[in-house]
C-alpha cells in the first residue's frame, strides 16, 4: 500500500514539473488564448487603416458642434481669461480666500520660483546657469498693472522663451497662481495706506 502511494505521489510531482522543463521552446502551434478578447478587441488604433470607412482612415474628424466629455468651457472668463469681446478680464474670477492663496504659493513655487524667485523678482536658481533670457520680475510697473486675464493667458500659452503651462497646472490653479503673485506685489510695495489703522498708530 505504501509503495502504491510512493508511486501515485512520484507521478503527480512527474506531471507537475515536467511541463515547465519544455517552457521557452520554439513550437509552431500558435498559443492557446484562454481570453482572446483581450488580444484582439474590436478597437481603432492611431493610423490603422479601416476596412469600413471610404477614405481607410481611422482618424475621424468628430462631428461638427460635438463637444468631448469635460471639454465644455463656455466660461470664457474662467478658462480664458477673456471676455466677450475677446479682451483680457481685469480681475481674478475666483474669490481669493486663504486657502486658495496657500495652494498659489504652493504652486508658485514648484513651477514658477525656478525662474521667477520666490520673491517674484526674477532671481531664480536658473539665473546661476546663464539662462539666454532674463526672468521677468513681477515687481515691475509693467506687470503690477497687467490684467489677471493676460497673466492667466501667459500661464496657459507662454511667452517668448516661457513655455505653456497648460497641461501641467490646472486651470484653478493657475487663478491661484495669479492670486499669489498678487499678494507677492504688494508684499514688495506695499505703503503706509496697506498697513490697518489700528496697527498703523502703533508706528507713531
Amino acid at each position: 500500500m505504501i509503495e502504491i502511494r510512493k508511486f501515485l505521489l512520484l507521478v503527480i510531482l512527474v506531471t507537475i514539473t515536467l511541463p515547465g522543463c519544455f517552457r521557452g521552446r520554439p513550437s509552431d502551434k500558435p498559443p492557446i488564448h484562454w481570453n482572446p478578447n483581450m488580444d484582439t478587441q474590436d478597437k481603432y488604433k492611431p493610423e490603422r487603416e479601416s476596412e469600413f470607412f471610404a477614405d481607410k482612415s481611422t482618424m475621424r474628424t468628430p462631428v461638427k458642434g460635438t463637444v468631448a466629455i469635460g471639454q465644455l468651457h463656455e466660461d470664457e472668463a474662467y478658462y480664458r481669461g477673456k471676455n466677450a469681446e475677446g479682451g483680457f478680464i481685469p480681475s481674478n474670477p475666483m474669490t481669493l480666500t486663504r486657502d486658495l492663496l496657500l495652494r498659489g504659493q504652493e504652486r508658485f513655487n514648484i513651477y514658477c520660483s525656478p525662474c521667477h524667485g520666490r520673491a517674484g523678482d526674477g532671481k531664480g536658481i536658473i539665473t546661476k546657469y546663464e539662462y539666454p533670457i532674463p526672468p521677468t520680475s513681477f515687481h515691475q510697473d509693467r506687470i503690477r498693472s497687467m490684467p489677471d486675464g493676460q497673466l492667466f493667458d501667459v500661464i496657459t500659452n507662454g511667452i517668448r522663451s516661457m513655455p505653456s503651462y497648460r497641461h501641467q497646472i490646472p486651470v484653478e490653479d493657475r487663478w491661484a497662481i495669479i492670486g499669489y503673485v498678487r499678494a507677492l506685489q504688494r508684499s514688495q510695495n506695499a505703503s503706509l495706506s496697506d498697513v490697518p489703522e489700528k496697527i498703523r498708530s502703533t508706528f507713531n
